[in-house]
């Protein structure tokens, strides 16, 4: 699944591939914004991404798709 993460005064998102479900996810912020602490998030190779809650400005979660490659379809 690909999350997208805005940070106050970082002009760019951070985007991470990540293995956890949705729900872990959601788990996680809620718990890092309630306690005021770190919102920690695993990526697909093993790291993790430690990002203070109160600098969190929007999380975009997608759903996990395919990658395409190629040109498209051709008929």
């Amino acid at each position: 699944m690909e999350i997208k993460i805005g940070i106050q005064s970082v002009p760019r998102e951070l985007v991470i591939e990540t293995r956890s479900s949705f729900e872990e996810v959601q788990r996680a912020l809620a718990a890092a914004v309630a306690d005021g602490g770190v919102f920690t998030l695993g990526d697909e190779r093993n790291g993790r991404v430690l990002i203070p809650a109160d600098k969190i400005a929007y999380v975009e979660v997608s759903g996990s798709e395919q990658r395409r490659i190629g040109f498209g379809n051709t008929l």
